[in-house]
């Protein structure tokens, strides 16, 4: 093997950290040449002022630099032409127009977090869960549906970060290993939303067609409160979506909650499993204060199931100050503080949820009898 066969071999190790794909693969390495062990590489950069552009060129010197026989290493970084461009989201695409990347053929599981009222910790639970799914390996992505109220950024400690953009294809960061999109990554500061239904339905249709996650194991929908536009939105775009409902333990709550789940039912969506946040606050003698009452969740499992489809309690997740720390840091907690009881109860569920029995049936698995 040649010096220049052997580098290129080696940058097949190089992954692009917004795509997740070899740069090799991508079209991204240039010409490759070594004279007396001088080694010069090009690279072709998506688009100009690409965020991920210093941590690419790193890890080219450090492949290149480990190939016997390289004695310098010379990276020329350039960026990408027009037609370099399609061809890349063409490529990223299979070859097929723009569509729903996430189709009833998909095999992608979609979970939409969602809840009949603000304040019940639906985001927070969101984000962990997605942290947790993707600390066991898993390919997972975050759409942060919640427009008017959006914190997914925030919580995940990316309140800064802007997608990149190549032609009509938006790449979503990455943080944790799990891919993020929201409407606050496209707004300056605190800039409110206020929007009527079509241009929220026109903007969840966007996050579910221009944006690319790739193959991911697991979607993570973060809905707003309530039974309005985009739980309607999401309805018809992902009826294939299984909603579990986030609710405290208050009554009043869980009444609310309960609607959520109902609107789901309506639109085909199948209702997997309740989640109770805040349910006590753990006392220095052992005892739990129930701040917010006890119960509410158990309860909307239980009239939320039916004889044909059992709704349980995944879990009942108690007040934790390491997990309101941990939301307003932008720091996760089942990352920062996995010994908390929250954290435990939040890791609980993301591995009921990443070893749920997948249902293929009447799915298009993409294979051929030759």
């Amino acid at each position: 093997m040649s010096i220049e066969t052997a580098i290129r071999a080696a940058l097949e190790r190089v992954i692009d950290p917004e795509i997740r794909r070899p740069i090799t693969e991508l079209d991204m390495v240039g010409d490759v040449a070594v004279v007396d062990g001088a080694a010069s590489v090009g690279v072709k950069l998506t688009i100009v002022g690409c965020p991920a552009a210093d941590r690419i060129e790193s890890d080219v010197r450090e492949a290149v630099a480990a190939v016997p026989g390289v004695t310098s290493t010379e990276v020329s970084v350039t960026v990408m032409s027009k037609t370099e461009r399609e061809a890349l989201t063409a490529k990223l695409r299979g070859n097929r127009p723009k569509t729903l990347q996430f189709g009833p053929d998909s095999l992608t599981r979609i979970y939409a977090i969602t809840s009949g009222k603000g304040g019940v910790g639906k985001s927070t639970l969101t984000a962990n869960i997605g942290v947790a799914l993707a600390a066991r390996g898993l390919r997972v992505g975050i759409v942060d549906a919640d427009v008017f109220g959006f914190s997914i950024p925030g919580i995940l400690g990316i309140p800064d970060v802007k997608p990149t953009q190549v032609n009509d294809m938006i790449l979503p960061p990455v943080v944790h290993d799990v891919k993020v999109i929201s409407i606050g990554m496209f707004v300056e500061g605190s800039t409110a939303v206020s929007w009527r239904g079509p241009m929220l339905h026109r903007t969840i249709q966007q996050f579910l067609t221009d944006v690319f996650f790739g193959d991911l194991d697991i979607l993570l929908l973060d809905l707003p409160p309530g039974t309005g536009d985009v739980a309607i939105s999401i309805g018809q775009l992902l009826p294939q979506a299984e909603v579990i409902v986030v609710t405290t333990p208050q009554a009043a709550a869980a009444d609310v909650a309960e609607r959520s789940g109902l609107v789901a039912r309506q639109t085909g969506q199948k209702v997997i499993g309740v989640i109770e946040n805040m349910a006590g606050l753990a006392q220095s003698d052992g005892s739990i204060l129930d701040i917010f009452g006890s119960g509410g969740g158990a309860d909307a499992a239980a009239r939320l199931s039916t004889p044909d489809e059992p709704v349980p309690l995944l879990a009942s997740i108690p007040i934790s100050i390491a997990l309101r720390e941990g939301g307003d840091a932008g720091e996760p907690v089942v990352l920062a503080n996995p010994e908390d009881p929250a954290a435990v109860a939040i890791v609980g569920i993301a591995d009921s949820l990443a070893t749920r029995a997948r249902g293929l049936a009447g799915r298009k698995l993409g294979l051929s009898v030759s």
